[in-house]
């Protein structure tokens, strides 16, 4: 039976990002210096076949710190923590790296400096998610309010509408970002805003990418985690650009051909949490199925680094 044609539109840049990228090898370094087992508080990022590749290894994860031992090697997650985990690990005199990504602590400064000014922040992000409450943790309960959407903004309540900041989560979605910014602006003219956008260069490379494919396909595939923030937003963006079936994956396993039938032209992306393994394996999946014709749309080229700590540079 002959296969049927499909065209896939692979969205570039996908995919693993300086952060994540650093955060990995932290533990892979640790572990290399230290030996097994090394623990980690919280995922060190949002994927689970990269979790579960790092616990092969002989990383723990837990999700508080009083869940490690004193003798063993701790390590916070890309996400960032709030100022009481590294202050709770100095005081119990424990082995600790910080792999909070760099763009994450760049956030976690500028509330710190406007809080010195004087400054209420408000942090635009997501209720529960470990990056934001690792940000609103670096200044004392009350200094930092958080607001999800246009709706929260109108029922705010501030200190003083004249000494007012904001910061945002670095994965949330770009277009309603601007809009929660905007309704902010409006009800608070005097609120300072970052002097560089927040949302991190991969969030927006990848929603880009997302957008300029949109239009050409009849689906779109994520490859990425549940609980990865960035991932959510990019079938999100792939939604509200005009691809009805926008869907997250996992793994190839989740894809749900049935509803795919029929389609003649498809789009993958990736969250930034999201190994190109999984999405060579997504593509494989199709190339089974379909006569496959593959095309990479890139809309920019990303060539960021970040060093990982001193402490594991030296000794390795």
């Amino acid at each position: 039976m002959d296969k049927p044609e499909l065209r896939i539109f692979l969205a570039a840049p996908r995919g693993f990002c300086a952060g994540v990228d650093r955060a990995i090898k932290i533990v892979e370094m640790a572990l290399d210096k230290w030996g097994a087992p090394v623990y980690v508080r919280h995922e060190i990022v949002h994927n689970k076949f990269v979790v579960d590749g790092l616990r092969e290894k002989g990383a723990i994860f837990v999700e508080e710190l009083d869940e490690c031992p004193d003798d063993r090697p701790v390590i916070f997650s890309a996400h960032g923590v709030p100022k009481a985990v590294p202050n709770a690990a100095e005081a119990r005199n424990l082995v600790f790296v910080d792999a909070t990504c760099p763009l994450v602590s760049k956030v976690h400064i500028e509330a710190e400096r406007h809080h010195k000014n004087g400054l209420q922040m408000v942090m635009i992000g997501h209720r529960g998610h470990p990056e934001t409450i690792g940000t609103m943790g670096q200044l004392p309960e009350g200094e930092v309010l958080l607001v999800e959407d246009e709706k929260d903004v109108q029922s705010l309540k501030v200190r003083d509408p004249q000494n007012l900041a904001y910061v945002t989560q670095t994965t949330l979605s770009i277009d309603d970002t601007a809009s929660v910014v905007a309704a902010l602006q409006e009800k608070f003219p005097m609120i300072q805003g970052p002097h560089k956008e927040d949302i991190c260069y991969a969030t927006t490379n990848r929603q880009i990418a997302v957008k300029e494919i949109a239009d050409k396909i009849d689906a779109l595939l994520v490859v990425g985690a549940p609980n990865s923030s960035n991932s959510k937003r990019l079938v999100e963006v792939g939604k509200k650009a005009g691809c009805e079936y926008s869907q997250l994956v996992q793994r190839a396993t989740e894809i749900d051909f049935r509803a795919l039938e029929g389609i003649e032209s498809l789009g993958i992306t990736a969250g930034a949490s999201a190994p190109e393994i999984l999405i060579n394996e997504v593509v494989e999946s199709f190339k089974e199925r379909y006569l496959v014709r593959l095309e990479t749309v890139e809309t920019a080229v990303e060539n960021v680094n970040f060093k990982v700590p001193r402490v594991l540079r030296e000794t390795v």
